[in-house]
């Protein structure tokens, strides 16, 4: 490999530190968009079974659908945005992302329901690969940290939506949709100041880039990918589908609902903590015990009562979510040349690829019950652990 300096290199000469004003700006707008994709989508399936009368599987298309246009279309527009940069994405992905969710409150049918829906998850597709770059824009020699603030934001996005359910939609119903509309609003102001030095910072990447030397690993994002895929179906599944599980034991809804804002929010704690933790030691090291760890804790989840669930879901969320941030930057790490397209694939596809694991889960709810979902969360952590395995050491790979 040439000796050329590289990107990462270049910025990490600079005598300049994180940015935290811009990186807690775009970490909050990340908050605001998680908020109202990930976060609420899930915990609003019971309110949106009941109004449409749906089956399992329906609902279980619907999270497919959100996570379809937000998710997995991330990694096609961080290739585009890497080619031709949309500054104007960070004040107006999350607007629409509000835009489409608001809408729902008011769908008539179905399949308008699914159309506001990936409305909103397109928002939320647009938003995430240059809210990335502008992360990674204000990082400098701390990417660990800043991706850990940005992902903190997400995650803290995530969990708050299953309060907002409990709190708010179920005393209103679905017309209380419109609060999401405000929040629409509301994240056009959070964001649009920064613009200016967005713009500034992306002509001097561009300067940068010329002299980037690095090699896209090809194997190595395969590898990370799977590994984030098995990852997101034991996310997303305990999200979506234990508010079910508890609330067909005897569970009230708004109860249950509080398990996966534990869940959430202790990943959220645990993603800042292995951020930070990855600018010091081996990401791989991260990676594999976060899943390692997590094993115990996703075979009690079925067993598990009283004080003992509680502790259970915390540490299960604590665990497994530990190395959200992480693997973005190892994505990034493994295409130097693409860091929007690998921040797409590793939040955006592998991530988004818990949509199609929701629809595989709600199948079998409807053929099984929701109880026979719950013991599948251990075997996935371990094919994610073969995975990760394979994955080429972060210390070899030079950027």
């Amino acid at each position: 490999m040439s000796t050329t300096p590289s990107i990462n290199q270049e910025v990490i000469q600079k005598p300049m530190g994180l940015k935290k004003r811009y990186v807690y700006t775009i970490g909050g707008a990340h908050l605001l968009n998680d908020l109202m994709t990930v976060g609420i989508i899930p915990v609003l399936l019971p309110l949106y079974k009941q109004a449409f009368n749906l089956t399992y599987t329906q609902t279980g298309l619907i999270v497919l659908i959100s996570y379809l246009t937000s998710s997995v279309m991330q990694p096609l527009f961080g290739y585009l945005t890497d080619k031709k940069p949309k500054p104007w994405a960070l004040a107006f992905g999350v607007f629409i992302t509000g835009l489409g969710l608001g809408l729902t409150g008011y769908a008539s049918n179905y399949y308008m329901l699914l159309l506001f829906v990936a409305i909103s998850g397109l928002g939320s597709g647009i938003f995430h690969p240059e809210s990335n770059r502008g992360v990674y824009l204000a990082s400098y020699s701390e990417r660990g940290k800043a991706q850990a603030i940005y992902q903190v934001g997400g995650n803290l996005g995530q969990s708050l939506g299953a309060l907002i359910l409990p709190l708010f939609i179920l005393s209103v119903g679905l017309h209380g949709m419109w609060v999401f509309l405000l929040l629409a609003v509301v994240s056009v102001f959070l964001t649009i100041w920064m613009l200016p030095w967005y713009k500034e910072q992306l002509q001097t990447s561009v300067k940068l880039k010329k002299k980037l030397s690095g090699q896209n690993n090809y194997f190595g994002i395969s590898m990370l990918l799977i590994a984030v895929i098995l990852r997101s179906w034991v996310q997303i599944g305990v999200a979506g589908f234990l508010p079910f599980y508890l609330h067909e034991k005897g569970m009230a809804l708004e109860k249950a609902d509080l398990f996966t804002f534990l869940f959430l929010g202790a990943g959220a704690l645990s993603t800042y903590i292995g951020g930070r933790m990855s600018d010091r030691i081996r990401r791989k090291g991260i990676l594999v015990w976060s899943l390692v760890l997590s094993i115990p804790f996703s075979i009690l989840i079925p067993y598990a009562e009283g004080i003992w669930s509680v502790v259970v879901i915390f540490l299960l969320g604590f665990t497994i979510l530990s190395s959200f941030a992480v693997t973005v930057v190892y994505g990034q790490m493994l295409l130097p040349n693409n860091l929007s397209m690998a921040s797409g694939l590793m939040i955006g596809f592998g991530v988004g690829a818990g949509g199609i694991g929701a629809s595989f889960m709600g199948a079998l709810s409807d053929s099984y019950g929701v109880g026979f979902v719950m013991h599948l969360f251990t075997y996935f952590i371990l094919l994610a652990i073969v995975f990760t395995l394979l994955v080429p050491d972060d210390r070899k790979l030079g950027n």
